[in-house]
């Protein structure tokens, strides 16, 4: 569907994006995700052909930005970070404004309105000026815009931001709704938002990619170090050391607190093996108490820390 081959920008001597490339299949939700001044606005910026790549190609379909630019944007729906909305307009007259502009058949454009209305979740509001909406109301409103003419991919630039936490939900389930039929690029600064969502992560640091990949693979892919938690009632912790740092593959125990009685340690283990039976099994020779044993999961944030620190 979409194929990006040695994108690059450079704003005078800033190169805000490098030399990336990657392919969208039709019907993939794929998150961009950075630090801020990563790239990820430019990028989209050139994808929607906002923005005019200093090199590099970008194919949408059979079309080429270069030579044909219309035809691309015809295929695109794009709602950037601010919905650029008419405040003083009602939002019926502005969705019928932005159908008349789309060329949309006038025997069409009631029955769509009405659709993006119900599935945009504003129909409680399309006889209110878009100037005393909410922010969560303005981003519906500028989905609807984004979807008038039924495009076959969608681009959305921190399509939450600013949003509270019901809004985010809400905003996240219709792109997630809309994603069964629709092709979608979405940069987020949420990363449970995006994990959540999409069936594929691009992260990308300083103008380079850095990773892409799903979720899961992403987890797999980032070796580290294992972390295991435990509490222990009825024992210090010196005697705990000394007895735990016989099991061989624990590096490290350090105390996270001591409350009550109740002693909780975070062991460093020299790999990702997980060895919480051998230390259930050290533990059980004991008279120490086991309340409570895990081990600390690969999460998305810190694969995306630790990924746009070290790169």
């Amino acid at each position: 569907m979409i194929r990006v081959e040695g994108l690059t920008k450079y704003y005078n001597d800033l190169c805000a994006v490098d030399q990336i490339s990657f392919d969208i299949s039709k019907g993939e939700i794929m998150g961009l995700l950075g630090p801020n001044g990563a790239g990820k606005t430019t990028t989209l910026q050139m994808l929607t052909g906002f923005l005019r790549p200093t090199s590099g190609s970008i194919r949408v379909k059979d079309y080429n930005i270069d030579e044909h630019s219309l035809q691309i944007k015809k295929l695109l729906g794009y709602l950037p970070e601010s919905a650029p909305l008419y405040h003083d307009m009602l939002v019926y007259d502005y969705l019928d404004y932005v159908a008349n502009i789309r060329g949309i058949n006038s025997s069409k454009k009631i029955s769509r309105i009405r659709y993006l209305a119900d599935l945009c979740g504003i129909i409680e509001v399309m006889h209110k000026p878009i100037g005393e909406l909410s922010k969560g109301f303005k981003q519906r409103v500028g989905l609807a815009h984004a979807m008038m003419n039924d495009p076959e991919i969608l681009v959305f630039d921190e399509p939450t931001s600013g949003l509270d936490p019901n809004q985010i939900i809400e905003i996240r389930d219709i792109i997630k709704q809309i994603g069964k039929e629709k092709t979608i690029i979405l940069s987020t600064h949420i990363l449970s938002e995006a994990e959540a969502t999409c069936d594929r992560i691009v992260i990308i640091n300083q103008g380079k990619i850095v990773a892409d990949d799903s979720t899961e693979a992403l987890k797999q892919s980032v070796k580290g170090k294992n972390l295991i938690n435990i509490s222990l009632e009825n024992v210090g912790f010196e005697s705990v050391k000394q007895q735990l740092l016989t099991i061989d593959g624990i590096e490290d125990i350090v105390q996270v607190n001591e409350d009550n009685g109740i002693l909780n340690l975070k062991l460093t283990c020299r790999s990702s093996a997980d060895i919480r039976g051998d230390i259930y099994r050290n533990i059980r020779q004991t008279d120490w108490i086991l309340l409570e044993i895990h081990q600390e999961a690969q999460t998305l944030e810190k694969i995306f820390r630790k990924l746009t620190r070290e790169n």
